[in-house]
């Protein structure tokens, strides 16, 4: 599976991963899950809004038991986050079959569409739209950075996006959801451990700073007679490390889009996107607080206009208690359990059904990167404590 997987969407010079929603590597993808589902004698099946699903057992079923991840990337993404949770999932349905599992309960395995949110800026827009967190409306919305909007990149890949909403007739038929991933951290790797369970997902959101200056010629402009918005965007950069290090907790920017982007003029537009994350709600209200604050400050000095705009927000995410504590249990009792930074479908859809995350070992803490691994025996580990998590939630 890894060997079919692994050119799909992969850049020959970053060697980095570029699989988004409704292009053509995303459409690999897609037939490379229903090639794995076809070839098991699953039931395959392509939801409202575009996610997909393998099933084993009747999916009209009540209780059924879910699994699965996705397969889109962030740019120059890694390999393993998303692609190891649905290729384990085939795998761990492979091992259950060679025990012999006598499944009670029918299970699926997923694939969600457009988990990174690399394409049009938001984060899990399948899982969102099948829990009713993303409206219609708001899908609608959506356009990427060549202005294509939602709708019509499901239409040119083939998808007709006027049945997109939510899905909660789907949603009410699971029992659980259990999604595995590659740890993105080094907790496993501090620890020891080659698989953890998640208790908590930070809360964590995305926020929109435009430094709005005045264009003029690089050469000729007195440095006293600027309105120059890079200024004030570095200083904020700095801010955001001085005030989430300060607070133990974390805040980047990462994305950056200047106007008019030439050498030799100061820029009249410098628009800035910073994630940040935190333990709980209060401290990432204070971090992202003093670096507006400090944002507003320095704009005064440089003259600079700023407005900030949140673009996306998740709360804290607590999994399932008692589903946390089954996992555990049905692993041996001795599993370290472990909060992540990171955003993930399952922690979208626990407000709509039990949902819980098992984490892989990654030696290296490093994801979002070419550079991310994950060691093959680790995998193998976390295919098989998948089956038998699986094993003791739909074959009792």
């Amino acid at each position: 599976m890894w060997r079919d997987l692994e050119p799909i969407g992969r850049d020959a010079d970053t060697r980095g991963y570029r699989r988004y929603a409704w292009t053509g590597a995303d459409a690999d993808c897609r037939a490379w899950f229903k090639a794995q589902a076809d070839s098991r004698g699953l039931t395959y099946e392509l939801d409202r809004n575009g996610n997909q699903w393998a099933w084993l057992g009747d999916p009209l079923a009540e209780g059924a038991v879910i699994t699965g991840s996705h397969l889109d990337s962030v740019p120059d993404g890694g390999a393993f986050d998303g692609p190891l949770g649905v290729v384990s999932s085939f795998a761990a349905l492979d091992e259950l079959r060679a025990r012999g599992a006598r499944f009670t309960k029918p299970i699926a395995i997923t694939n969600f569409g457009d988990e990174e949110g690399a394409r049009f800026g938001l984060a899990c827009v399948g899982s969102r739209l099948a829990s009713g967190q993303l409206t219609r409306e708001a899908a609608y919305g959506l356009r990427d950075g060549d202005g294509v909007s939602l709708p019509q990149a499901m239409e040119e890949a083939g998808y007709d996006p006027s049945t997109i909403g939510p899905d909660l007739e789907r949603l009410a038929r699971i029992g659980a959801f259990v999604e595995l991933h590659v740890e993105q951290g080094r907790a496993l790797d501090l620890s020891g451990d080659r698989v953890g369970i998640a208790s908590a997902i930070w809360p964590h959101g995305r926020w929109r700073f435009d430094f709005h200056g005045e264009a003029n010629h690089a050469g000729t402009t007195r440095l006293v007679d600027r309105r120059d918005p890079m200024l004030t965007y570095a200083e904020t950069v700095l801010a955001a490390r001085r005030e989430a290090e300060l607070a133990g907790a974390v805040a980047t920017f990462g994305k950056i889009s200047v106007e008019p982007n030439a050498v030799n003029a100061i820029p009249s537009l410098v628009r800035g996107w910073l994630d940040s994350r935190a333990a709980d709600q209060a401290t990432l209200d204070t971090v992202v607080s003093a670096i507006e604050r400090a944002a507003k400050e320095r704009a005064e000095r440089d003259g600079v206009d700023l407005r900030v705009v949140r673009e996306s927000f998740t709360p804290v995410i607590e999994f399932e208690h008692a589903l946390r504590d089954e996992m555990n249990k049905i692993l041996g009792g001795s599993v370290p359990v472990l909060g992540t930074g990171a955003g993930h479908d399952a922690g979208i859809l626990s407000g709509a059904i039990p949902t819980a995350m098992l984490f892989v070992r990654n030696p290296t803490g490093v994801s979002h990167s070419p550079a991310e691994s994950a060691a093959e025996d680790d995998c193998v580990a976390g295919v098989i404590a998948l089956a038998d998590v699986l094993e003791g939630l739909a074959c009792r």
